[in-house]
């Protein structure tokens, strides 16, 4: 499985973003997740899709904001980021694994990732 993240960008506070997440591979097995990373700090968990798109759980920080999807024809997944605020800046990463990957240590595959930034 390999992943590729796009559609990130300079964006101000309030703006929506679409992030795009292209896959190879057998992406259908595997929840479908996104976490991010901000300057000096940890990569944390945003959203994840399970593998039959059943289920979506998000992050506190982004609930009612972002929204999750796939798409099984085109092997992708998809963050919808609504509302973005300053806070929401940082590199966000598609990944895929097993169950329901709320944390990195569950991922078994990491795609590229993509620069958010929001200003004020």
């Amino acid at each position: 499985v390999q992943l590729q993240a796009s559609g990130g960008g300079l964006v101000q506070a309030g703006d929506s973003l679409r992030l795009s997440c292209a896959g190879s591979g057998r992406t259908s097995v595997f929840a479908m997740a996104w976490f991010r990373q901000a300057p000096g700090k940890e990569r944390e968990f945003v959203a994840v899709i399970t593998s039959n798109g059943g289920h979506t759980f998000y992050s506190d920080s982004v609930k009612g904001r972002f929204t999750i999807s796939r798409d099984y024809p085109k092997n992708s997944a998809a963050l919808q980021m609504n509302a973005l605020k300053p806070e929401d800046t940082a590199v966000y990463y598609c990944a895929a694994g097993r169950g329901v990957p709320r944390d990195a240590s569950a991922i078994n595959y990491w795609g590229t990732g993509t620069l958010v930034t929001v200003s004020s």
